[in-house]
């Protein structure tokens, strides 16, 4: 995959150093995911500019797919919306412009501190400086902006109606963007854009998905200790744990938290596997902060009682008003709030919802018991 995504004569970007450690991180023991990368070729040599969306689950795999991404073509742009501090448009339009008049070899201007003041002020500047790099390409040179975790902008730094981060409605040529985001209703996109755009959504992968978990899981699973964190895999307790193929539900959070966990000694013995490891439950928790938000009524409790239960496989925001007496409306208002945790499954043309992983849902039921 080397598509000279901009002049080679020009420097490649200096990533913030919080940014580094993401890429570093991500990439390490990175398996598979072609049919990823070559959908995203085969969209920017298609297209002369354009959006290109990866959309998943939680712990789907989207951040170390934009890192690998990043370490194989080390002259894109790369931002991180995940990183503390780092979900205001002020910081990404800082960043990026920044990094975008490195290359142009010309000084920052507007100064980066305005952008506080008046982000909109930033916003006209990206456009300006994309403009200017587009102008700048050779016929087979492309500028590629990666954006990760595109939904965990603060909304609140930004006027109702404009794109999220600010992002240009029209594109100039050789001029590309590549997201990570978790599922989303159309109409709550947060972007309008008229260019070139393609959603893939990883979802509809399920064995190419399935086979680079299965990789990723036997590479771990060798006679050989793999060493992570200075510790030792234990072998005898992966190999009795060589049913968390089928228990991983294609994530990849999952199955590396536990891989993590008995490198590092937090289970002894087999019969521990039902107890969350520290990194799992420090993501479960994230998790739980946000479907707290603003409006945690008692009638978000109990609908997500009734979406933790372990007779509930799958179930209808119709069935769910029922159980609970509610009307429809709230039901799907929470729903909505929630979408990016759960799974939308149709069943005898019904739209039914799931929570993403039974593992969070076993974590999110004992949450709930705690309110009690």
């Amino acid at each position: 995959m080397n598509i000279q995504p901009f002049p080679t004569s020009r420097h490649s970007p200096s990533y913030p150093q919080e940014f580094q450690q993401v890429i570093l991180e991500k990439t390490q023991n990175f398996v598979g995911r072609d049919f990823i990368f070559t959908a995203i070729d085969d969209f920017l040599h298609h297209h002369q500019r354009g959006y290109f969306t990866i959309v998943g689950v939680p712990g789907s795999g989207k951040s170390a797919i934009l890192a690998q991404y990043v370490k194989q073509n080390p002259h894109t742009i790369y931002y991180n919306a995940q990183i503390a501090g780092k979900n205001r448009v002020e910081e990404f339009l800082k960043e990026v412009c920044t990094q975008l008049s490195e290359w142009l070899q010309t000084p920052p201007q507007p100064r980066r501190e305005s952008f506080t003041e008046n982000a909109a002020e930033g916003s006209w500047f990206l456009s300006l400086l994309l403009q200017q790099v587009s102008d700048k390409l050779q016929p087979e040179e492309k500028l590629i902006i990666i954006i990760d975790a595109l939904d965990a902008i603060n909304p609140n730094g930004q006027p109702l109606g404009t794109n999220l981060f600010y992002l240009p409605r029209y594109l100039p040529d050789g001029v590309y963007f590549i997201f990570s985001r978790r599922p989303y209703k159309k109409a709550n996109s947060g972007l309008l854009i008229e260019a070139p755009s393609q959603i893939l959504d990883l979802s509809d992968y399920a064995a190419e998905n399935s086979e680079d978990i299965k990789t990723y899981i036997q590479r771990n699973l060798t006679p050989n200790p793999a060493k992570e964190g200075g510790k030792n895999y234990s072998p005898p307790l992966l190999g009795e744990r060589s049913h968390l193929i089928g228990e991983d539900e294609n994530n990849f959070m999952y199955v590396h938290q536990i891989l993590k966990a008995i490198a590092e000694g937090f289970y002894s013995q087999a019969s521990e596997f039902d107890n969350i490891p520290p990194g799992l439950e420090a993501y479960y928790q994230q998790h739980w902060q946000k479907i707290q938000g603003e409006d945690f009524s008692d009638l978000a409790v109990e609908l997500l009682r009734v979406l933790t239960a372990a007779q509930t496989q799958a179930i209808s925001t119709v069935a769910i008003a029922k159980i609970l007496n509610a009307d429809i409306y709230d039901v799907t208002e929470f729903i909505d709030d929630w979408w990016e945790f759960l799974q939308e499954i149709s069943i005898n043309k019904e739209i039914s919802y799931k929570l993403y992983h039974s593992s969070f849902r076993f974590w999110l039921a004992r949450k709930i018991d705690s309110l009690l």
